[in-house]
């Protein structure tokens, strides 16, 4: 089969009296519209991964991640449209929630593990898998080289120049992919990463192994709101107001931190007048179910 989606992901200006306050325009590439299941970066992430599982002749994705884990989710549907059979390693005791139950109506099957055996995940791997030929290892989030090189083809879709580009960071991969992206095209703009993190600077080095040539961009790392899958009232409301306002859905867990990033650096003059400005949806709205409670 064919491991190919057609790209919808259209560039939609965003509009607010503080960006005209401020002398700047600010679009959002909607990477959230290109699948419902395995939508933004999963996708591209995704994309290599099972094109090298096809190449290789393995039939088995094992991947892993938390129990709101949208890339589980991704993987799962991805398994799912294009005949492959998936399993899940989930971190953590077992339960049940809306997220895996939509990765079992997608046919995974689930392995639920303590957190110090999840660490090494390629352990775990070999532990259950090992002898199975069909069998092919995705790490979390869909971490790696393929991932990246998916991701880098979202700079080939501009049609227009940016001064600045915005995304959400976890694993780096995404970043990566764009830089390389902005990279291969040769353009001058300024990549702004946001990591979700804790103490995030971290990032870079994750950043930087998956890049094909060095680079130089920016880490804004002030707005993790506690750390991963954390958030304060005062980013669920800002959330809440900017759904309400644009009817673009975002999430707590990584869209949502870096359009409040972009927002607040606006509003402190970060940026020259005139200055043209892309944030990448990156997806993963299913996130969402995990925070019901917040909202």
């Amino acid at each position: 089969m064919n491991i190919d989606l057609e790209i919808f992901s259209p560039v939609h200006q965003v509009t607010n009296p503080l960006f005209d306050e401020h002398g700047v325009k600010v679009f959002l590439k909607r990477d959230d519209l290109i699948h419902p299941m395995i939508s933004g970066n999963k996708w591209r992430k995704l994309k290599y991964l099972l094109k090298n599982a096809q190449d290789k002749q393995k039939n088995h994705l094992v991947t892993f991640g938390g129990a709101y884990s949208n890339h589980l989710l991704a993987t799962a549907a991805a398994a799912a449209k294009f005949g492959f059979k998936a399993t899940g390693i989930v971190r953590g005791e077992e339960v049940k929630n809306d997220t895996l139950f939509l990765c079992k109506l997608h046919g995974m099957q689930l392995i639920f593990t303590d957190r110090d055996s999840y660490r090494d995940k390629q352990a775990l791997f070999h532990k259950y898998f090992g002898d199975d030929e069909d069998a092919i290892f995705i790490d979390e989030g869909g971490a790696s080289a393929e991932g990246a090189l998916g991701c880098s083809e979202l700079v080939d879709e501009l049609t227009d120049a940016y001064d600045h580009i915005f995304c959400a960071c976890g694993t780096g991969t995404t970043a990566a992919g764009i830089i390389n992206g902005l990279n291969n095209h040769q353009l001058k703009t300024q990549f702004n990463a946001i990591p979700v993190f804790k103490n995030g600077g971290f990032i870079k080095d994750e950043i930087d192994r998956f890049l094909t040539a060095p680079a130089e961009y920016s880490l804004h790392t002030d707005y993790h709101f506690g750390g991963y899958g954390k958030a304060t009232d005062e980013l669920i409301s800002f959330i809440k107001q900017f759904v309400a306002t644009t009817g673009i859905v975002i999430e707590p867990i990584y869209t949502g931190k870096m359009v409040y990033a972009l927002y607040d650096l606006i509003g402190k003059g970060y940026f020259k007048a005139g200055s043209k400005i892309l944030a990448i949806h990156s997806g993963g709205i299913w996130g969402l179910l995990g925070m019901k409670d917040r909202f």
